[in-house]
């Protein structure tokens, strides 16, 4: 099959092991990001599989109607950048394996890196350190403090037990459902909501976005967070109001540490939460190590190769079998 890889920014997969999947397949491999469309669909033009980085185009109606060659779609976790129903309508496969019981450890690794980099000063202290001024100032210890993780999921899970491996507390808030889950594993939940956000030190979020958690997190919660209290975000930026962190930030009080933005890739160097001290911001990199490249594309490519001996696996739209 003609098989076409979007967004591989760094030219990593064809160097990773799992690359050698796809030796049977015709295989162009794009290392730039577009949105435009006609330039897409250009480009695309006989793709019979494209094969995404997660998140990182958006695939719509107006482009699927432009492939008319295009059979398969193959990625992996949540999709909601995929126009689902317009697959099934154009006759588009959508394989992504959801994998219930494999956490992204990157991301929760990353989480850790950036609660530790914004206590210690890390950037900052790195960067006098290369302008010869030595020290700039006197960071804080993690031992001791309270750690809030919003969402009882796979990755929060993780960086639970990294985190009480460092002396933190660590208390929870969820969904109803969530908090139910939690109770049951005799973890430590808040009375309340605001209570949540009063006495964590720290709150990370680790919930999956979807339309009844788009800006779950309010203006009001972050109100309730002690003075430079460190809120970290390496989900979603959608789990958060609009305009509330950045408000927040302003204001003084909360300290913020992100890598999920609502436009990406973020280029506008204008962006109050790329220039604030008190935040640590960076480029979505949760997933992006090589690691986690060769975990998650040996299964996209796996989706590949099924597909094209008959047998899909992970289908998110079977009815598009009757459609065709």
């Amino acid at each position: 099959m003609n098989v076409h890889i979007l967004d591989d920014w760094f030219d990593t997969l064809c160097g990773l092991p799992c690359f050698t999947a796809l030796a049977a397949h015709d295989v162009t491999v794009w290392n730039d990001h577009v949105d435009d469309v006609n330039l897409l669909a250009e480009r695309l033009a006989d793709a019979e599989a494209l094969v995404l980085f997660r998140e990182r185009t958006a695939i719509t109606d107006a482009l699927l109607a432009r492939l008319p060659r295009l059979k398969l779609i193959s990625q992996r976790s949540v999709y909601p950048h995929i126009d689902v129903p317009a697959c099934t309508r154009n006759g588009v496969m959508l394989c992504s394996n959801m994998h219930a019981d494999t956490p992204s450890y990157a991301a929760a690794e990353l989480t850790l890196a950036l609660i530790l980099s914004q206590y210690r000063q890390i950037p900052d202290q790195a960067a006098s350190l290369r302008g010869g001024n030595w020290q700039m100032g006197v960071g804080r210890s993690v031992r001791g403090r309270t750690l809030g993780l919003y969402g009882f999921g796979r990755i929060a899970r993780v960086v639970a037990g990294y985190a009480e491996a460092l002396g933190l507390q660590v208390q929870w808030w969820a969904s109803e459902a969530g908090r139910a889950r939690a109770a049951e594993a005799g973890a430590t939940l808040a009375s309340s909501r605001q209570t949540f956000f009063e006495t964590s030190d720290i709150v990370s979020l680790h919930v999956r976005l979807k339309p009844t958690t788009r800006g779950i997190v309010t203006a009001a919660d972050l109100a309730c967070m002690q003075p430079r209290a460190l809120l970290v975000n390496t989900s979603r930026s959608g789990l958060i109001a609009p305009g509330a962190l950045e408000a927040a930030v302003l204001q003084g009080g909360v300290h913020a540490a992100v890598d999920v933005f609502d436009t990406e890739p973020l280029t506008d160097t204008d962006d109050p939460l790329l220039n604030h001290p008190n935040v640590l911001a960076t480029p979505h990199i949760g997933y992006v190590t090589e690691d986690e490249f060769e975990l998650q594309f040996s299964d996209i490519f796996a989706q590949v190769n099924a597909f094209d001996a008959g047998l899909p696996i992970h289908v998110i739209n079977p009815d598009v079998v009757t459609a065709q």
